[in-house]
């Protein structure tokens, strides 16, 4: 009986342990940041926190990170309650993250920012934003799975995490993740402030995390690939100018472009 007893507690310990440390490949959201991580990021990464400035109203923003399927890993947010940053932005910030990753390839990157000309009426990809509708139940949640009353949300167990939200946006914010070997994990997005400045802090928030070995994009700029492409700006013809977004200008004074040309430039990792 005893023998039993000492097998069993064994066995019941190897289980456990066994789903403490699960292998990578049995956590989706292996090798993306950890809630306090984004949290950190995001802080390090906006004016109201401590960190630069990004050429928007400089707010507290949202963020959330996806992984390469589109399963919401994280979301967070820089002030000290929801309340604290525009509340519609939590999922649109999921929404550009999941964006940027549906949209990007493992040796292409595509900013949302990059997708604002092509979408417009006429555009080689106008529709595109109708194709792919948030999942509103997932996005905010019932009283049965955490949400409903919002106040999981941005926190670790925000009713989005572990759920594909979809949606598709097409103005600035969101960015594909690339690891220190050049894979494609998934994406960030962030939002609440102009969608130029949400683009510099997703840039930002990018950089900070490590995930940021882009390998190519549109812009023309090799150390900032997928950057954004200020209409007005960039050359006319060019591949930049076809994917390109309106400067954010606040009371006509364009603070945020100079910010953008001078962001960190992408690490960069030798070819497999």
């Amino acid at each position: 009986m005893k023998k039993t007893i000492t097998a069993g507690l064994i066995l019941a310990t190897s289980l456990c342990a066994t789903a403490l440390y699960a292998a990578p490949e049995d956590n989706p959201c292996a090798g993306l940041p950890s809630h306090a991580a984004l949290t950190a990021a995001l802080k390090a990464s906006i004016l109201p926190t401590g960190g630069p400035p990004n050429g928007g109203f400089e707010l507290n923003m949202w963020a959330s990170v996806v992984n390469r399927d589109g399963v919401v890993c994280g979301v967070t947010f820089s002030g000290g309650n929801s309340g604290d940053q525009w509340p519609g932005s939590r999922v649109i910030s999921a929404q550009k993250a999941n964006t940027a990753n549906a949209f990007s390839l493992p040796g292409l990157a595509l900013s949302t920012a990059n997708l604002w000309a092509a979408v417009q009426p006429g555009g080689s990809l106008f529709g595109l934003q109708e194709s792919n509708p948030v999942d509103t139940a997932s996005a905010y949640g019932s009283s049965g799975h955490a949400g409903g009353s919002g106040k999981n949300y941005g926190r670790s167990n925000d009713p989005l995490v572990g759920n594909f939200v979809g949606g598709v946006n097409v103005f600035g914010g969101g960015l594909a993740l690339y690891d220190s070997h050049g894979t494609l994990v998934g994406g960030v997005g962030v939002s609440g402030d102009t969608s130029c400045a949400d683009h510099n802090i997703a840039w930002r928030v990018r950089h900070e995390l490590g995930l940021d070995y882009v390998p190519g994009g549109v812009s023309g700029d090799a150390e900032r690939p997928d950057n954004i492409n200020y209409v007005g700006l960039v050359p006319v013809p060019s591949l930049a100018n076809d994917f390109s977004h309106p400067i954010c200008a606040i009371a006509g004074v364009d603070s945020v472009s100079a910010i953008s040309a001078d962001l960190p430039p992408i690490s960069t990792t030798e070819k497999k």
